[in-house]
């Protein structure tokens, strides 16, 4: 159970504590640097996460939640740009993706990468106007915000009225067999294989990092309460073979 005081976020984040950082306002320092240490390589290790079908995916559930041309979108957390590449498609010419991210090295790859404006700041603290987007999308991110509600407050700030938060994210299949099947191959295998590919032991402590947030992160359930509580009305949630989830949810339209 959750002490009153605790978000589902900090309750669910506490094993990690003892595992990678002693202290938990080091979080954001050990995930910056996490990230910073692992850019090089990461388009990488995701291809071999996502079989191959990482693109594909992220392109679907930009189209479910609307995206399209002349939209204008915030992209947190845009990594190396996986994300942002493809909204930027499907905006096109006339729309505009914007790209932020707490690691300076990450955002030097989108840089190499995308002919997009990058912004190194939190999802805590976004330095974009108010409703200023169409849209504003998180993809596998949303376990490494520190404040969650804080990011959501900001994601609702950007939005214009009727705008909508995209999230992709992952939690782990709560049938056993679902759970073991992935225990083993996102928790074992691939961090493995990442080190094998990239040559470099950082690229399995960061896949055995991502296995250890999706183990102890929220339930889709629990991340469209949230959602709500923040302030979006019409959340829904997509699932796939129970662990891959997508969520949108809209800032309410301004009244008449």
């Amino acid at each position: 159970m959750c002490n009153p005081d605790e978000t589902p976020d900090t309750a669910r984040s506490r094993e990690l504590v003892g595992e990678y950082y002693d202290d938990p306002e080091r979080r954001p320092a050990f995930v910056r640097n996490m990230f910073n240490r692992s850019a090089e390589y990461y388009d990488l290790v995701n291809l071999l996460f996502s079989l191959g079908s990482g693109a594909w995916y992220r392109r679907f559930c930009l189209r479910r939640a609307g995206v399209r041309m002349g939209a204008r979108v915030v992209d947190v957390a845009v990594g190396t740009g996986l994300l942002a590449r493809e909204a930027l498609g499907l905006a096109g010419a006339d729309g505009l993706v914007i790209g932020v991210d707490v690691s300076e090295a990450m955002l030097a790859v989108a840089q190499r990468n995308l002919p997009i404006p990058l912004i190194q700041a939190t999802a805590e603290a976004l330095p974009v106007a108010a409703e200023s987007a169409d849209f504003v999308t998180m993809g596998y991110a949303l376990r490494h915000v520190t404040d969650l509600q804080a990011a959501l407050a900001e994601a609702l700030r950007v939005l214009r009225p009727g705008g909508a938060i995209l999230v992709i994210e992952i939690s782990a299949p709560r049938h056993r067999l679902g759970r073991a099947i992935t225990k083993f191959f996102i928790g074992t295998l691939v961090p493995w294989l990442s080190q094998l590919v990239a040559r470099d032991v950082r690229a399995r402590i960061l896949m055995q990092y991502h296995w250890r947030t999706i183990l102890n992160y929220m339930p889709p359930d629990i991340i469209i309460a949230v959602l709500r509580e923040a302030g979006f009305c019409n959340v829904t949630c997509t699932s796939y073979v129970g662990l891959f989830h997508h969520y949108v949810g809209y800032k309410p339209a301004s009244p008449a």
